[in-house]
């Protein structure tokens, strides 16, 4: 897939995800990790998420990055996790060279039939079997960063989303979070 690729992934319950491709180069992953991981720690929720189990981690602290081998380690004391974003050297066998790494990535959005709640916004990363490596959860506008239901909307917390997506996709920046927000899902935007 190459940059602005857009796809709409519907799902049995009705909902549906819209992702948006852009190319995981070494440079762009090391600049992502950094504004998420760096910049961003305390709002965001990074762990897999297929169907039937959701890892959502949240941060107490900023953590410790490391990049050793084209692997990111996110350190936090007493656990870390590691995410092959670049070229990898440690193994003896080509394939995996080739397959570990980020190979696709996506800025996403999931929206549900069922209630204004059921929506998320995120960073989504495959290796090249194809595997998800790990979902970042950016923040909702029905949500604070400790995870409490907001009575109304605050749509101002779009902005990691929509300035991300000014960032690796290359779009304007809205206006007017909530009207974006509210594009038809075909659009992707």
């Amino acid at each position: 897939m190459t940059t602005n690729d857009r796809a709409v992934e519907r799902h049995p319950d009705g909902s549906a995800t819209c992702h948006t491709y852009f190319e995981p180069t070494e440079g762009m992953m090391r600049e992502l990790v950094r504004d998420l991981f760096v910049g961003n720690w305390k709002c965001i929720v990074v762990g897999p998420c297929v169907e039937g189990a959701v890892f959502e981690v949240r941060f107490q602290e900023e953590p410790d990055l490391r990049i050793s081998d084209g692997y990111l380690t996110v350190d936090l004391g007493t656990w870390h996790f590691h995410l092959c974003i670049g070229r990898h050297e440690g193994s003896p066998a080509a394939e995996l060279r080739e397959k570990r790494p980020v190979a696709r990535i996506s800025l996403w959005e999931r929206r549900s039939q069922e209630t204004v709640h059921g929506r998320s916004w995120g960073v989504r990363m495959w290796n090249g079997y194809g595997d998800q490596m790990t979902t970042v959860f950016l923040p909702s506008p029905w949500l604070t960063d400790e995870m409490q239901f907001l009575e109304r909307p605050d749509w101002s917390r779009l902005d990691l989303y929509y300035r991300l997506r000014e960032k690796y996709l290359g779009e304007d920046l809205p206006s007017d979070f909530k009207e974006a927000a509210a594009a038809p899902m075909g659009t992707c935007q």
